[in-house]
């Protein structure tokens, strides 16, 4: 069975960091590493809500994802006058799973955006997207005074997510971008911290997948978001 190209076991994590950079104004930010890839994910709260959503008394969370130029090689060309189809969907996603994280009627009438930057991608840019936006969105939302301790936040749950994929018959766990381009089927788990599934994206490329295969990705991504959210927890520790 041929070793992964870091050594890792197939139900082992990437080695993950997330740290608050000692740079940028908004009030939540957080720079995470998995493996190579590396996102800088800020948080930024903004006294009003989308025109549709005026005068609902309730707010409003949103993402947005950009991937440097130099994240990649060859260069990817910067995305000017139009966002593409990927952008879009990927944006959506962190958009959709950070949601899950708030109590929007609780946030009242205000809006978070979430922006996720990625300096270097070599897999799993949206699930680390999401597991980084998640601490910045918390420092955010710490910074208000409405909101003076960590029980009074409009948190309902932590959101954490994680890439799995079927290589080679086996199910891994954190693909980098070669495991992400060899797998048969991929998939990105999005859960809360308490263990229940937000959203499930799974695609047999070119392939297809059985129930046993499904299931051994689900309990590998069940274990990683698992440890994700320690990392997730020491990380707004610290920045107490």
């Amino acid at each position: 069975m041929p070793a992964r190209s870091d050594n890792r076991a197939d139900d082992a994590l990437r080695s993950w960091s997330l740290e608050v950079p000692p740079f940028g104004a908004a009030q939540g930010r957080v720079l995470i590493r998995a493996g190579r890839t590396t996102l800088l994910c800020t948080a930024s709260v903004e006294e009003n809500v989308p025109p549709w959503m005026v005068g609902k008394g309730k707010g409003w969370v949103t993402a947005e994802y950009n991937m440097l130029p130099s994240s990649v090689s060859p260069r990817k060309r910067r995305e000017r006058a139009k966002v593409d189809g990927r952008t879009t969907e990927i944006q959506r996603l962190i958009g959709r799973s950070l949601r899950a994280a708030v109590n929007l009627d609780a946030l009242g009438e205000r809006s978070v955006t979430v922006d996720c930057e990625v300096l270097e991608a070599d897999g799993g840019t949206r699930t680390a997207a999401i597991t980084g936006g998640y601490v910045a969105l918390v420092q955010a939302l710490s910074s208000l005074e409405e909101f003076p301790t960590a029980n009074d936040l409009p948190i309902v749950e932590s959101i954490v997510a994680v890439s799995v994929g079927i290589v080679d018959g086996r199910a891994l766990l954190d693909l980098d971008y070669k495991e992400d381009f060899a797998a048969a089927v991929d998939m990105n788990v999005v859960m809360t911290g308490s263990g229940r599934f937000v959203e499930l994206q799974g695609t047999g490329e070119e392939a297809t997948f059985d129930s046993d295969e499904l299931a051994a990705m689900v309990k590998i991504a069940q274990q990683g978001t698992a440890a994700l959210s320690v990392l997730q927890e020491h990380a707004l520790q610290a920045n107490d």
